[in-house]
């Protein structure tokens, strides 16, 4: 005879909003966004935290939230591609990828875009190098990934531009 798997109750914001679910101690966070909030931007790739296709923003910096618990996110404000995009902050970044057709399939876009859209935010100059070395932690198997480091180089310069 198994016993029933503890559930355990976190309160944590995401997106911007109080959430407070009860949940399987062992449950992921990305089966937490997807499978009890609904968010399903957030894609679950190779659960090993090596595609980066989960990728979400927790208390200001990008993880795997398949490498999370849920319960590890008791108490943060977790962003997905939902309200990172709903905010608008995205907007650049999303036309830059629709324009030079670094969308590919689509799958680990919104992984791409949450690293990228950190890069473009942090104080560090951002090159064409730099780009490639902040995406070593995405994979994707639709592309050479030329196309999404010129988005992402067409975004820096543009958000240079309004900001200097």
């Amino acid at each position: 005879m198994t016993s029933p798997e503890p559930f355990r109750t976190i309160t944590c914001r995401v997106n911007g909003i109080a959430r407070t679910e009860a949940v399987p101690v062992r449950m992921s966070l990305a089966d937490f966004l997807r499978d009890v909030l609904g968010l399903t931007g957030t894609h679950l790739g190779c659960e090993e935290g090596q595609c980066g296709a989960c990728t979400v923003v927790s208390d200001g910096a990008t993880v795997r939230a398949c490498l999370l618990l849920a319960v590890q996110a008791d108490g943060m404000a977790i962003e997905t591609i939902e309200g990172a995009s709903d905010s608008g902050r995205l907007k650049d970044l999303q036309e830059a990828f629709y324009a030079r057709s670094a969308l590919q399939c689509g799958f680990c876009t919104s992984g791409i875009l949450l690293t990228a859209d950190a890069m473009l935010r942090d104080d560090r100059p951002v090159d064409r190098r730099a780009i490639r070395e902040g995406l070593t932690g995405h994979i994707c198997r639709c592309t050479g990934y030329h196309a999404i480091v010129d988005a992402i180089a067409e975004t820096a310069e543009q958000r240079a531009t309004c900001d200097g």
